[in-house]
């Protein structure tokens, strides 16, 4: 899935120690990397295997309902780096917040990879399909999803710094999984695509946000298929919680 430089080209490994990330083809619209501070030393993820949440085979193997008219959520997401607390919001997007809380709820993101990072403008996860430790694919990382899509929802608010929006494939109706996290107020610009459903704010972690958008990012300059957003160190979700009001 992709909101950016908007293609799906083969992608070429790159190896820190024992992980290879590569970019995501579910991205979002690609704004020009700054150089990256060294980031603080980070231990590798330790959770444990992936598995299904407290009951085994709750996850969703269809589009769950829309959230509810007015209803929210607490999705608490920690994550080697810290934690990142989001607010989902069904005013903002019912597809989408829905969507987004039955697989939190479910433990579909637990270890799975950050596999994309553009200083400045987005962070990008939620590929449970090629990016979840121990068993990621990185010939694929960033283009799996849980094998279904929802309906767009309408943006009717700007995409501003702690923005939680739904990425998709560049289509309409592609959004499934994935999810970003927007860095900062003046990321959108005019001409950056409003067709990502969002779903939601960060209301306590955009401190964690900015230290994962700090890590060393990779690719190879003389290969214009190798993405330049990948990064070289594990940001790994290691577990999510859903509370409602």
């Amino acid at each position: 899935m992709i909101l950016a430089s908007l293609s799906s080209s083969p992608r070429r490994l790159a190896t820190v120690g024992l992980i290879a990330l590569l970019a995501a083809a579910c991205a979002v619209p690609m704004n020009a990397p700054t150089p990256s501070p060294t980031p603080e030393p980070t231990i590798p993820p330790t959770a444990p295997a992936y598995t299904l949440g407290p009951t085994p085979g709750v996850c969703p193997t269809a589009a769950p309902p829309a959230m509810a008219a007015g209803a929210t959520a607490t999705v608490t997401m920690t994550t080697n780096f810290g934690t990142i607390v989001i607010k989902v919001d069904a005013s903002l997007g019912p597809n989408a917040a829905g969507a987004f809380t039955a697989l939190a709820s479910c433990g579909y993101y637990n270890n799975v990879l950050f596999h994309r990072v553009v200083p400045g403008f987005v962070i990008q996860a939620g590929d449970g399909e090629y990016a979840r430790l121990p068993d990621y694919d990185p010939d694929k990382l960033g283009l799996g999803g849980p094998g279904w899509t929802i309906t767009d929802d309408p943006v009717t608010t700007a995409y501003k710094r702690g923005t939680v929006a739904m990425a998709n494939s560049g289509s309409a109706n592609t959004g499934s999984s994935q999810f970003f996290i927007v860095l900062s107020d003046t990321a959108w610009t005019s001409t950056t695509p409003t067709t990502y459903s969002i779903l939601g704010n960060v209301t306590s972690g955009m401190d964690v946000a900015d230290k994962i958008a700090q890590v060393p990012l990779g690719g190879d300059p003389a290969d214009s298929t190798t993405p330049q957003d990948m990064p070289l160190v594990p940001v790994v979700i290691t577990g999510t919680t859903v509370t409602t009001p």
